[in-house]
Order: C-alpha cells, then structure tokens, then sequence
C-alpha cells in the first residue's frame, strides 16, 4: 500500500483539524467574493461543545465547497486544505484498492455513482466527437440488462442510444452471441463508437461482467471503444474479495471507474467517487465557468467537501487490513446464507465474492419477502426476484430468522 494507513483518532483529528485551518475560515476572515459561507450559526451551532471532538462534523459546519478536480491543473484556494484530503483519499482508492500508478490518474468525490457513470460517459461521447470526429448518432452505449439505471439516464441526457445486452437468466452473464449480433445490427445502423459499461456487482444481483467478452467482440468488429467500470456497488467489496481481479487499472482497456462511498463504505448519502486515467476529463473541461479556479470538470459544479472528510475517516480508520477484515465477515455471513437455501433447495444467484443473494421469487412468499424487506427486481406482477443484501447491520441471527421462516412455509407454498 502506497497511501492506505490506519490513523489513530487523535491523528485523525489532528489532520482534519489542519485542513481546516489552511481552508477560508467564514467566522473570522475577511472574504467578500465568495458565494458561500459557513452553514448558517442560528440554526447549525458551530460553537457546541462536542464538535470539538467531532471532526468530521466540523468539517460539515464549515462547508467546504470542492467546486472542481483537484487533481487537474489549479482550484479554488479558499478550500485548499481539505481539497489535500480529499486528493489523499483519491490516491488510496485509484492506487492502492485499482492499480492505478501514482499521479496516472484524475477524479473527485461525487454526489453518487449515477453522476460519476454520467460523467464518464459525458467525457467519452466528447472523445469520440472531439478527437475522432464522430458525430452524436454515430455513438452508443453498450451495457448489460442488469446494469443501473444511470446508464439510461446518461444515454437520454447525452443523446446517444443505449444497446441493452441480454444476460442469462440464472446466471446473470453476458450472451456474447447476442452481443455480436447486437453490434452487427449497430453497425448497419450508422454506430462506429461504443461507450462500453462493465459492471462490478449489479444492484440487484451482484453480478460481475468479464470484460473480455466485450472487448474480444469488439476488437474483432475492429470499432473504437471505451471502458468504464461501474462498481458503484461492488468497488468496497470484490477488490477485496477476490484479489486476483482484473477490473482496475491494471488492465490496459480500463479508462475509468465509479465507486459508490454510500454503499458498502457507509459514508452518507450522496457520496460517489469518479476516477479516469490521465488525458479524458479534460474533455469536459468548462471553459465558460471563468470565475471559478482552474474552472470546472465536473457535471454538479459545487460539491460538499464534508463527504470527502467522511470518506477519508473511514478509510484512515480502518486501514487495509481492518477493511479487508470487514468485507471477509460479510462474505461468511453471506456464504452461510447461501449454505441454508441449498440445504431447501431453493434457488438462488449469487456471485461468489459478492454480498447480495438473490432468490427466484417463484420460490419465496411474498409474505415472507414483505416481513423481511426483501427489495424485489420489479415492483409489479411480473417480478421474478427478491435479493438479500448483506450489509454490515445484518447478522446471522437476522438470517436465521428469515431461514426460519421459509422452512416454516416453503413446503406449502410449493
């Protein structure tokens, strides 16, 4: 590990405390240009006495705006303190957990993953239209049926098609024969450029796509294409799960990554990270944003620098080790799981170094999936799953009871 260390508590707040004081502070400067300010002192009291031992919530009060990336070219000065943090919490997650080489990479912490899989697909529709010439229509995104709803989110507001590829039904894996003829169809159509999507741990299932089946495709339809990994699901767990994976930067056709601090890292919500190689955001560059510092690359513009701070508790707090620790107790849990639904004989999807287990809806009460707040693929007649996810507050006596219970009203559901 180059960057990822375990901080004790005082040096936590040590470090978060420099950070603030290198930063504009509102309550005592004088700074009459900004658009912002500390969060209003009537209603957020930034004189309480806990926050003295509350950093991250001093941070929160001081609201920091990382308006920008801070890994390219110049940014706001008023904020540089925690900009430097929020650069060391870059540097832990593209070099340490994605294989990234020191100072090879660009990125910034988002406001969720569906904004960091626009951003990258923003940033490659402006590649192929900048660079190769290519015009809107000619472009199209290339993902799997189970990916998330951000891709066509993405494809609507960017204007470009999104070709949905068919997986397996149980196994949830790419047809690499549908995909041919699905590129082959694109291709009469006018489509030269792809955006390719691969995904690290689906929402709903867990499921992980070889990158290989679209790149062999690809290659041998011999059409420009770029790579972005979603694992705004999986990114805090398969990395860690199973070490030999190659979804990061180690693979040459990997262009960029989304990881979701939200999820499995338990940062609050609206916490996504974005991260690409050297040399693509600058696609996105806005130059019309002239008042701004080394102007903007991101989608959101302004940006909370608290959740940066709250990323970088967690990962400083636990280190490598405690969060590989972390992630192998929920995979037990998980493997248990697993082991007791064999045991009934239903069944069930789950990819081996994930945490989410979802189970046929055919066999499984809807009464049952309703108890236990089991999230069903579809909210109508036609669901055909319910998944199980193993976060950190579900514990085996929690799956217990839910192995329970479908041993109490499997055999007469059937």
């Amino acid at each position: 590990m180059y960057y990822w260390k375990k901080l004790t508590a005082v040096e936590r707040q040590q470090r978060i405390q420099k950070a603030l004081s290198e930063n504009v502070n509102f309550a005592t400067d004088t700074s009459l240009g900004y658009p912002a300010s500390k969060l209003d002192g009537k209603v957020f009291y930034d004189d309480a006495p806990f926050l003295k031992d509350a950093p991250t919530l001093q941070a929160f009060v001081a609201n920091p705006n990382h308006i920008g990336c801070h890994t390219y070219g110049t940014s706001e000065k008023a904020f540089k303190g925690t900009q430097e943090m929020e650069r060391e919490v870059l540097n832990v997650i593209a070099v340490d957990i994605f294989k990234a080489a020191p100072d090879s990479f660009d990125g910034y912490i988002a406001p969720g993953g569906t904004e960091a899989n626009i951003q990258a697909m923003w940033i490659y529709r402006n590649y192929f239209m900048q660079e190769l010439g290519a015009q809107a229509h000619e472009i199209a995104i290339l993902a799997s049926e189970d990916t998330h709803y951000s891709i066509p989110k993405g494809s609507n507001l960017l204007l470009i098609d999104w070709l949905k590829v068919p997986v397996g039904f149980e196994n949830r894996t790419v047809d690499a024969a549908a995909l041919d003829d699905l590129i082959d169809i694109a291709k009469n159509n006018g489509k030269k450029y792809f955006i390719v999507v691969v995904n690290m741990g689906t929402t709903m299932f867990g499921s992980v796509d070889n990158p290989e089946t679209y790149i062999s495709v690809l290659e041998r339809h011999r059409v420009p294409f770029r790579l972005h990994i979603d694992g705004a699901y999986g990114g805090f767990v398969y990395p860690f799960s199973n070490p030999g994976s190659t979804l990061d930067f180690s693979h040459p056709k990997v262009s960029s990554i989304t990881i979701d601090a939200h999820k499995m890292l338990q940062a609050p919500y609206g916490t996504g990270i974005f991260i690409c190689r050297k040399g693509l955001i600058g696609q996105v560059l806005t130059r019309e944003a002239e008042y701004v510092e080394g102007m903007d690359l991101t989608l959101c513009g302004s940006r909370s620098g608290s959740n940066a701070i709250a990323v970088w508790m967690i990962l400083f707090t636990y280190g490598a080790h405690g969060w590989h620790e972390k992630v192998s107790i929920l995979q037990m849990r998980t493997a248990w799981l697993c082991k007791e639904l064999d045991t009934l004989g239903i069944p069930y999807f789950r990819e081996p170094f994930m945490n989410i287990v979802t189970i046929q809806a055919a066999y499984l009460p809807e009464a049952v999936a309703t108890r236990f707040s089991l999230v069903p693929q579809k909210h109508d007649t036609s669901n055909k799953w319910y998944k199980v996810v193993v976060m950190d507050h579900v514990t085996i006596e929690q799956l217990s009871e839910l192995v329970v219970c479908l041993q109490k009203e499997y055999a007469t559901f059937l």
